[in-house]
Protein backbone atom coordinates (compact mmCIF):
# COMPACT_ATOMS: atom_id res chain seq x y z
CA UNK A 1 0.00 0.00 0.00
CA UNK A 2 3.09 2.19 1.04
CA UNK A 3 4.16 2.28 -2.77
CA UNK A 4 0.24 3.18 -4.11
CA UNK A 5 0.12 5.79 -1.26
CA UNK A 6 3.27 7.10 -3.06
CA UNK A 7 2.22 7.07 -6.79
CA UNK A 8 -0.69 8.78 -5.65
CA UNK A 9 1.24 11.56 -3.68
CA UNK A 10 3.14 12.34 -6.53
CA UNK A 11 0.18 12.42 -9.06
CA UNK A 12 -1.53 14.81 -6.87
CA UNK A 13 1.53 17.34 -6.59
CA UNK A 14 1.51 20.28 -8.94
CA UNK A 15 5.48 20.42 -9.08
CA UNK A 16 7.84 18.88 -6.93
CA UNK A 17 7.20 17.15 -4.07
CA UNK A 18 9.92 16.85 -1.06
CA UNK A 19 11.05 12.67 0.06
CA UNK A 20 10.94 14.32 3.39
CA UNK A 21 7.12 15.62 3.09
CA UNK A 22 6.29 12.39 1.99
CA UNK A 23 8.52 10.39 4.42
CA UNK A 24 6.08 12.74 7.28
CA UNK A 25 3.20 11.96 5.67
CA UNK A 26 3.05 8.67 5.50
CA UNK A 27 5.29 7.91 8.07
CA UNK A 28 8.00 5.95 6.87
CA UNK A 29 11.84 6.89 6.50
CA UNK A 30 13.13 8.81 3.67
CA UNK A 31 15.48 5.47 2.34
CA UNK A 32 12.00 3.40 2.74
CA UNK A 33 10.43 6.34 -0.13
CA UNK A 34 13.44 6.19 -2.29
CA UNK A 35 12.81 2.01 -2.88
CA UNK A 36 9.26 2.58 -3.73
CA UNK A 37 10.47 5.28 -6.15
CA UNK A 38 12.97 2.91 -7.91
CA UNK A 39 10.44 0.17 -8.15
CA UNK A 40 7.79 2.65 -9.54
CA UNK A 41 10.74 3.39 -12.30
CA UNK A 42 11.05 -0.23 -13.06
CA UNK A 43 6.93 -0.18 -13.54
CA UNK A 44 7.86 2.21 -15.65
CA UNK A 45 6.98 5.32 -14.62
CA UNK A 46 8.86 8.64 -14.81
CA UNK A 47 9.98 10.10 -12.05
CA UNK A 48 12.46 12.92 -11.64
CA UNK A 49 14.41 13.32 -8.96
CA UNK A 50 15.95 16.81 -7.85
CA UNK A 51 17.98 16.95 -4.90
CA UNK A 52 16.93 19.88 -3.36
CA UNK A 53 13.02 20.16 -5.22
CA UNK A 54 12.62 16.45 -4.39
CA UNK A 55 10.63 14.19 -7.11
CA UNK A 56 8.43 14.61 -9.83
CA UNK A 57 5.99 12.29 -11.90
CA UNK A 58 7.00 12.86 -15.41
CA UNK A 59 5.15 10.14 -17.55
CA UNK A 60 2.68 7.26 -16.08
CA UNK A 61 3.78 3.99 -16.89
CA UNK A 62 2.09 2.19 -20.10
CA UNK A 63 2.05 -0.72 -18.81
CA UNK A 64 -1.78 -1.96 -17.83
CA UNK A 65 -1.03 -1.48 -13.97
CA UNK A 66 -3.42 -1.78 -11.24
CA UNK A 67 -2.65 1.50 -9.92
CA UNK A 68 -3.79 2.79 -13.33
CA UNK A 69 -6.28 0.43 -14.70
CA UNK A 70 -8.92 -0.22 -11.18
CA UNK A 71 -8.81 4.03 -10.64
CA UNK A 72 -10.60 4.32 -13.95
CA UNK A 73 -13.02 1.44 -13.71
CA UNK A 74 -16.65 1.90 -13.80
CA UNK A 75 -17.87 -1.85 -13.71
CA UNK A 76 -19.77 -3.55 -11.01
CA UNK A 77 -17.77 -6.47 -10.82
CA UNK A 78 -15.79 -6.95 -13.80
CA UNK A 79 -12.46 -6.11 -13.46
CA UNK A 80 -12.94 -5.40 -9.62
CA UNK A 81 -10.27 -8.23 -8.72
CA UNK A 82 -7.33 -7.42 -11.01
CA UNK A 83 -4.65 -9.76 -11.77
CA UNK A 84 -1.85 -7.76 -13.75
CA UNK A 85 1.42 -10.12 -14.83
CA UNK A 86 4.49 -8.57 -16.97
CA UNK A 87 4.25 -11.82 -18.42
CA UNK A 88 2.76 -15.15 -18.58
CA UNK A 89 2.05 -18.47 -20.46
CA UNK A 90 -0.90 -17.82 -21.06
CA UNK A 91 -3.66 -15.85 -19.18
CA UNK A 92 -6.33 -18.63 -19.64
CA UNK A 93 -4.20 -21.21 -17.75
CA UNK A 94 -3.81 -18.92 -14.68
CA UNK A 95 -7.83 -17.99 -15.26
CA UNK A 96 -8.36 -21.46 -14.79
CA UNK A 97 -6.26 -21.84 -11.96
CA UNK A 98 -8.08 -19.18 -9.84
CA UNK A 99 -11.17 -20.40 -10.81
CA UNK A 100 -10.66 -23.45 -9.48
CA UNK A 101 -9.56 -21.76 -6.10
CA UNK A 102 -12.62 -20.20 -5.86
CA UNK A 103 -12.07 -16.42 -8.05
CA UNK A 104 -15.15 -14.39 -7.88
CA UNK A 105 -17.05 -14.25 -11.06
CA UNK A 106 -15.66 -10.77 -12.68
CA UNK A 107 -12.23 -11.74 -11.96
CA UNK A 108 -9.39 -10.31 -14.67
CA UNK A 109 -6.37 -12.02 -15.28
CA UNK A 110 -4.18 -9.56 -17.63
CA UNK A 111 -0.79 -10.20 -19.22
CA UNK A 112 2.00 -7.55 -21.03
CA UNK A 113 3.04 -10.51 -22.75
CA UNK A 114 2.17 -14.06 -23.25
CA UNK A 115 4.71 -16.59 -24.41
CA UNK A 116 2.20 -19.26 -24.85
CA UNK A 117 -0.79 -17.61 -25.55
CA UNK A 118 -3.25 -20.01 -27.95
CA UNK A 119 -6.13 -19.58 -29.78
CA UNK A 120 -9.16 -22.17 -31.06
CA UNK A 121 -7.44 -25.28 -31.75
CA UNK A 122 -4.50 -24.87 -29.91
CA UNK A 123 -3.31 -22.06 -32.35
CA UNK A 124 0.02 -20.03 -31.24
CA UNK A 125 -1.24 -15.62 -30.92
CA UNK A 126 0.98 -13.77 -31.17
CA UNK A 127 1.63 -11.63 -28.05
CA UNK A 128 4.44 -9.04 -28.05
CA UNK A 129 4.60 -6.48 -25.04
CA UNK A 130 3.21 -3.77 -24.24
CA UNK A 131 0.75 -2.91 -27.93
CA UNK A 132 -2.12 -5.17 -27.24
CA UNK A 133 -4.78 -6.49 -24.74
CA UNK A 134 -4.25 -10.06 -23.48
CA UNK A 135 -7.03 -10.82 -20.74
CA UNK A 136 -8.99 -13.70 -19.16
CA UNK A 137 -12.18 -12.65 -17.84
CA UNK A 138 -13.96 -15.41 -15.12
CA UNK A 139 -17.96 -15.86 -15.23
CA UNK A 140 -19.96 -17.98 -13.47
CA UNK A 141 -23.09 -18.29 -15.39
CA UNK A 142 -25.94 -20.32 -14.21
CA UNK A 143 -26.96 -22.33 -17.69
CA UNK A 144 -27.23 -24.93 -19.05
CA UNK A 145 -24.21 -26.50 -20.89
CA UNK A 146 -25.89 -25.92 -23.97
CA UNK A 147 -26.09 -22.47 -24.11
CA UNK A 148 -21.93 -21.96 -23.41
CA UNK A 149 -21.05 -21.67 -26.81
CA UNK A 150 -23.35 -18.28 -26.80
CA UNK A 151 -20.68 -17.02 -24.82
CA UNK A 152 -18.10 -16.52 -27.37
CA UNK A 153 -20.60 -15.13 -29.94
CA UNK A 154 -21.82 -12.74 -27.08
CA UNK A 155 -18.25 -11.54 -26.24
CA UNK A 156 -17.51 -10.72 -29.95
CA UNK A 157 -20.86 -8.14 -30.20
CA UNK A 158 -19.30 -7.01 -26.89
CA UNK A 159 -16.03 -6.21 -28.47
CA UNK A 160 -17.60 -4.72 -31.64
CA UNK A 161 -19.72 -2.34 -30.12
CA UNK A 162 -16.63 -0.84 -28.10
CA UNK A 163 -14.41 -0.47 -31.38
CA UNK A 164 -17.64 0.71 -33.25
CA UNK A 165 -17.16 3.63 -30.29
CA UNK A 166 -13.64 4.40 -32.53
CA UNK A 167 -15.39 5.08 -35.55
CA UNK A 168 -14.42 1.67 -36.64
CA UNK A 169 -16.43 -0.65 -38.68
CA UNK A 170 -15.33 -4.67 -37.52
CA UNK A 171 -17.14 -7.78 -38.80
CA UNK A 172 -17.23 -11.03 -36.57
CA UNK A 173 -15.80 -14.33 -38.62
CA UNK A 174 -17.70 -17.01 -36.78
CA UNK A 175 -16.57 -18.58 -34.58
CA UNK A 176 -14.43 -16.64 -32.35
CA UNK A 177 -13.02 -13.72 -34.51
CA UNK A 178 -13.20 -9.98 -35.11
CA UNK A 179 -11.90 -8.37 -38.00
CA UNK A 180 -11.30 -4.93 -39.31
CA UNK A 181 -10.85 -4.24 -43.43
CA UNK A 182 -10.87 -8.23 -43.86
CA UNK A 183 -8.02 -8.59 -41.66
CA UNK A 184 -8.32 -10.30 -37.88
CA UNK A 185 -7.59 -7.66 -34.86
CA UNK A 186 -9.00 -9.96 -32.14
CA UNK A 187 -9.61 -13.35 -31.50
CA UNK A 188 -11.87 -15.00 -28.39
CA UNK A 189 -11.20 -18.50 -26.68
CA UNK A 190 -13.65 -19.79 -24.14
CA UNK A 191 -12.87 -22.42 -22.12
CA UNK A 192 -15.27 -23.98 -19.58
CA UNK A 193 -15.49 -26.49 -16.73
CA UNK A 194 -18.70 -28.36 -16.04
CA UNK A 195 -20.60 -30.74 -14.26
CA UNK A 196 -23.87 -32.88 -14.52
CA UNK A 197 -26.06 -29.56 -13.04
CA UNK A 198 -24.30 -27.20 -14.83
CA UNK A 199 -21.38 -25.02 -15.20
CA UNK A 200 -18.78 -24.44 -12.70
CA UNK A 201 -17.05 -21.48 -14.41
CA UNK A 202 -16.49 -19.85 -17.98
CA UNK A 203 -13.20 -18.52 -19.01
CA UNK A 204 -13.24 -16.06 -21.98
CA UNK A 205 -10.26 -15.50 -23.10
CA UNK A 206 -9.58 -12.19 -25.65
CA UNK A 207 -6.58 -11.23 -27.44
CA UNK A 208 -6.95 -7.85 -29.12
CA UNK A 209 -3.93 -6.35 -31.20
CA UNK A 210 -4.18 -2.33 -30.18
CA UNK A 211 -0.93 -0.95 -31.00
CA UNK A 212 0.70 -2.92 -32.99
CA UNK A 213 2.17 -1.44 -36.29
CA UNK A 214 2.63 -3.62 -39.65
CA UNK A 215 6.48 -4.73 -38.48
CA UNK A 216 5.14 -5.84 -34.90
CA UNK A 217 3.39 -8.91 -36.81
CA UNK A 218 5.20 -12.18 -37.68
CA UNK A 219 5.60 -12.84 -41.20
CA UNK A 220 3.79 -15.60 -40.99
CA UNK A 221 0.87 -13.55 -40.18
CA UNK A 222 1.84 -9.97 -41.49
CA UNK A 223 -0.83 -9.82 -44.30
CA UNK A 224 -3.78 -11.45 -42.69
CA UNK A 225 -3.59 -9.35 -39.15
CA UNK A 226 -4.32 -5.78 -38.63
CA UNK A 227 -4.79 -3.54 -35.15
CA UNK A 228 -6.58 -0.55 -34.36
CA UNK A 229 -3.60 1.63 -34.39
CA UNK A 230 -2.99 0.44 -38.03
CA UNK A 231 -6.86 1.08 -39.37
CA UNK A 232 -7.48 4.08 -37.28
CA UNK A 233 -3.95 5.80 -37.70
CA UNK A 234 -4.48 6.45 -34.39
CA UNK A 235 -2.53 5.66 -30.59
CA UNK A 236 -5.15 3.56 -28.69
CA UNK A 237 -4.97 4.49 -24.51
CA UNK A 238 -5.01 0.80 -23.65
CA UNK A 239 -6.49 1.84 -20.08
CA UNK A 240 -9.73 3.72 -21.97
CA UNK A 241 -9.82 0.78 -24.31
CA UNK A 242 -9.94 -1.74 -21.59
CA UNK A 243 -12.15 0.05 -18.88
CA UNK A 244 -15.15 0.77 -22.05
CA UNK A 245 -14.58 -3.01 -23.14
CA UNK A 246 -15.39 -3.96 -19.32
CA UNK A 247 -18.34 -1.88 -18.87
CA UNK A 248 -19.66 -3.15 -22.28
CA UNK A 249 -18.65 -6.81 -21.84
CA UNK A 250 -20.69 -6.66 -18.03
CA UNK A 251 -23.31 -5.07 -19.85
CA UNK A 252 -24.39 -7.11 -22.41
CA UNK A 253 -23.70 -10.37 -19.96
CA UNK A 254 -26.03 -9.17 -17.39
CA UNK A 255 -28.80 -8.61 -20.41
CA UNK A 256 -28.13 -11.56 -21.57
CA UNK A 257 -28.90 -13.74 -18.60
CA UNK A 258 -31.42 -11.97 -17.70
CA UNK A 259 -32.80 -12.02 -20.94
CA UNK A 260 -32.01 -14.55 -23.31
CA UNK A 261 -29.47 -14.84 -27.01
CA UNK A 262 -32.39 -13.26 -29.32
CA UNK A 263 -31.71 -9.71 -29.09
CA UNK A 264 -27.60 -10.28 -29.20
CA UNK A 265 -28.19 -12.69 -32.22
CA UNK A 266 -29.80 -10.17 -34.39
CA UNK A 267 -26.76 -7.80 -33.16
CA UNK A 268 -24.12 -10.44 -34.56
CA UNK A 269 -25.84 -10.48 -37.50
CA UNK A 270 -25.61 -7.43 -38.25
CA UNK A 271 -21.56 -7.54 -38.08
CA UNK A 272 -21.39 -10.83 -39.59
CA UNK A 273 -18.86 -11.29 -42.20
CA UNK A 274 -19.24 -13.43 -45.13
CA UNK A 275 -23.71 -13.34 -44.64
CA UNK A 276 -25.35 -14.15 -47.72
CA UNK A 277 -21.73 -15.18 -49.26
CA UNK A 278 -21.06 -18.72 -51.00
CA UNK A 279 -18.29 -19.94 -48.31
CA UNK A 280 -16.48 -23.18 -47.99
CA UNK A 281 -16.16 -25.15 -44.96
CA UNK A 282 -13.53 -27.12 -43.22
CA UNK A 283 -14.73 -29.62 -40.94
CA UNK A 284 -11.16 -31.33 -40.74
CA UNK A 285 -10.54 -33.27 -44.07
CA UNK A 286 -14.16 -32.78 -45.00
CA UNK A 287 -15.54 -29.95 -47.18
CA UNK A 288 -18.37 -28.15 -48.32
CA UNK A 289 -19.19 -25.14 -50.01
CA UNK A 290 -22.33 -23.56 -49.38
CA UNK A 291 -24.25 -19.77 -48.44
CA UNK A 292 -23.95 -18.71 -44.75
CA UNK A 293 -26.82 -18.02 -43.92
CA UNK A 294 -26.38 -16.58 -40.25
CA UNK A 295 -26.48 -18.16 -36.72
CA UNK A 296 -29.73 -20.02 -34.55
CA UNK A 297 -30.55 -19.13 -31.09
CA UNK A 298 -28.19 -21.40 -29.72
CA UNK A 299 -25.25 -20.50 -31.44
CA UNK A 300 -24.30 -22.72 -34.47
CA UNK A 301 -23.68 -21.91 -37.94
CA UNK A 302 -26.34 -21.70 -40.56
CA UNK A 303 -24.78 -23.44 -43.79
CA UNK A 304 -27.40 -23.95 -46.73
CA UNK A 305 -25.57 -26.54 -48.69
CA UNK A 306 -25.56 -27.11 -52.44
CA UNK A 307 -28.38 -29.44 -52.14
CA UNK A 308 -30.54 -26.72 -50.33
CA UNK A 309 -30.22 -28.25 -46.91
CA UNK A 310 -30.18 -26.57 -43.96
CA UNK A 311 -26.65 -27.47 -42.00
CA UNK A 312 -26.48 -26.58 -38.36
CA UNK A 313 -22.83 -26.66 -37.31
CA UNK A 314 -21.17 -26.24 -33.72
CA UNK A 315 -18.49 -24.01 -32.30
CA UNK A 316 -14.90 -25.44 -33.06
CA UNK A 317 -15.90 -28.18 -35.88
CA UNK A 318 -15.61 -25.41 -38.70
CA UNK A 319 -12.92 -22.66 -40.53
CA UNK A 320 -14.37 -20.46 -43.18
CA UNK A 321 -12.76 -19.19 -46.11
CA UNK A 322 -14.60 -17.32 -48.83
CA UNK A 323 -14.04 -18.37 -52.35
CA UNK A 324 -10.84 -16.45 -53.81
CA UNK A 325 -10.66 -15.00 -50.54
CA UNK A 326 -7.27 -15.33 -48.77
CA UNK A 327 -7.44 -12.51 -46.59
CA UNK A 328 -10.23 -13.77 -44.84
CA UNK A 329 -8.71 -16.66 -42.66
CA UNK A 330 -6.56 -16.27 -40.65
CA UNK A 331 -4.59 -19.46 -38.30
CA UNK A 332 -3.44 -21.93 -41.69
Amino acid sequence: MAKQEILKALKEASSYISGEEISRSLGMSRSAVWKHIRSLRQEGYQIEAHTRLGYKLQKVSKYLLPEEVLPQLQTSDFGRNYHFYHSLGSSNDTAKHLAREGATEGTVVLAEEQNAGKGRLGRPWHSPAGLGLYFSLIIRPSIPLALAPQVTLLTAVSICKTLEKLDLEPTIKWPNDVLLEGKKVCGILTELSAEMDGIKYLIIGIGINVNHRLQDFPDSVAHKATSINIVSGQEIDRVLFLNKLLITLEEDYRHWLEQDFSPFRQEWLQRAAGLGEKVRVLTGTVEWTGRLEGIDDMGALLLRNEAGELQHLMSGEVTLRPEGREDYDFGH
